[in-house]
């Protein structure tokens, strides 16, 4: 069972013996065991936001509903995320950085090539206030520690690439719709000054969006040792790892294994592994059901298999599934990791994906209920048809 039982004597009585006693014990819980929960998320989000702790709170796990953003020190930083190449939000980006550098006195970071832009660059007026910015550079520069929270201007794509930019603690995220189908961007920009406000002063519902944490491990001959090396890339992933078939015109042919068991090997145009985030994107399309995000699990989605019984599954948030290349698969597959980093998988390869601690906490407009249940409706058009004419008493004896 694991439990660890400690008997101390009279002869272990004295402070080394005693806390070596308790170290023994910290190190064994240290241990990951399987969870059908998944792990815990850490609660801490970027530098200075963290998770409202509920004081009357029964469950373990706090009730989704009450779960609140609130700021250890007050922010100073934010990270501006604007689509690129968009003409539309050149006005919206300049009036929101104007307001957070001139009004509120915020530390702005704002990536180099939004500020290439030559509507941005060539703009006089605005060029006293870009010099007050602070510039990075993707998978160059290092900003986790330096950015207290994140707004996002465009559509669902931004929330993504904001989500790509932290492979472990993220700061909350608060995205405006700007965009084109805007699932995950619950804000209208029309008030976006009271907006922000109040989510800078701390008061603004969060739901934890969870990742995935996905370690490829590529497995490539060296011509000149005649040696296996192996190399390890690790993303997080919020949507989904989508692992297809590529240029071949053959079905693609994977094993799919789950905590160390083969469940099912995967023969049709490919598979997508998804968080419940994920769900309503590439899943839903490919005949998956939606999943609330806050329900702890990982779907399996097959996209266009060679069965007529292969139906989407949901498994644990807490269990670990592994993909790889069948040995008689006639073809190589391929993988990318929300829609990114497109990669190509060959025999020996191994893709390995279970639920992340470090979720996205993504700020909502209400509450995590209402926002979703509005996306599907706003969004997705979900259960919109015709109503029925009211039957009246005449009309039902005929």
């Amino acid at each position: 069972t694991g439990e660890v039982i400690l008997h101390i004597t009279a002869e272990t009585k004295s402070s080394f013996c005693f806390f070596s006693c308790f170290y023994y014990l910290f190190l064994c819980c240290r241990k990951r065991t399987q969870s059908l929960h998944g792990p815990s998320p850490v609660t801490t989000f970027g530098p200075k936001a963290c998770m409202l702790q509920n004081p009357h709170a029964v469950m373990h796990i706090q009730d989704p509903a009450s779960q609140r953003l609130t700021w250890n020190k007050p922010p100073k930083s934010v990270l501006v995320i604007k689509k690129i190449r968009d003409a539309s939000l050149l006005e919206p980006f300049k009036e929101l950085c104007i307001f957070l550098t001139e009004v509120k006195n915020m530390i702005v970071y704002v990536e180099k090539k939004v500020l290439e832009d030559p509507a941005i660059s060539g703009d006089e007026n605005f060029g006293a206030i870009t010099k007050k910015f602070c510039t990075f550079r993707e998978d160059l520069d290092d900003i986790s520690n330096r950015v207290d929270f994140i707004i996002c201007l465009g559509g669902d794509g931004t929330l993504l690439y904001a989500s790509s930019l932290f492979q472990e603690s993220v700061p909350p995220v608060m995205a405006f719709h700007l965009g084109s189908l805007g699932f995950l961007t619950p804000f209208k920009f029309d008030t976006y000054q009271s907006q922000v406000t109040q989510i800078i002063e701390g008061n603004a519902a969060i739901v934890l969006r969870s990742r995935l944490v996905v370690r490829v491990s590529q497995n490539s001959k060296v011509e000149v040792t005649k040696v296996n090396a192996c190399s390890l890339r690790v993303f997080q992933v919020l949507n989904e790892v989508v692992v297809d078939r590529g240029p071949s015109s053959y079905l693609s042919n994977v094993d799919l294994f789950l905590d160390g068991h083969l469940i099912t090997t995967v023969q049709g145009d490919g598979v997508i592994v998804s968080t419940p985030t994920g769900s309503t994107a590439y899943a839903v399309a490919a005949g998956a059901s939606m999943i609330h995000p806050n329900v702890p699990a990982i779907m399996i989605t097959p996209i266009c298999p060679h069965s007529l019984s292969f139906r989407p599954i949901v498994v644990p948030a807490g269990v670990e599934l592994k993909i790889m290349l069948s040995r008689d698969a006639r073809n190589t597959a391929w993988v990318s990791f929300d829609g990114r980093k497109r990669q190509e998988i060959c025999h020996g390869d191994s893709i390995t994906i279970t639920t992340s601690c470090f979720p996205v906490p993504s700020i909502c407009s209400r509450d995590p209920v209402n926002d979703w249940f509005e996306s599907l409706a706003e969004c997705l058009h979900w259960n919109v048809r015709k109503k029925q004419n009211y039957l009246s008493s005449e009309d039902e004896e005929f």
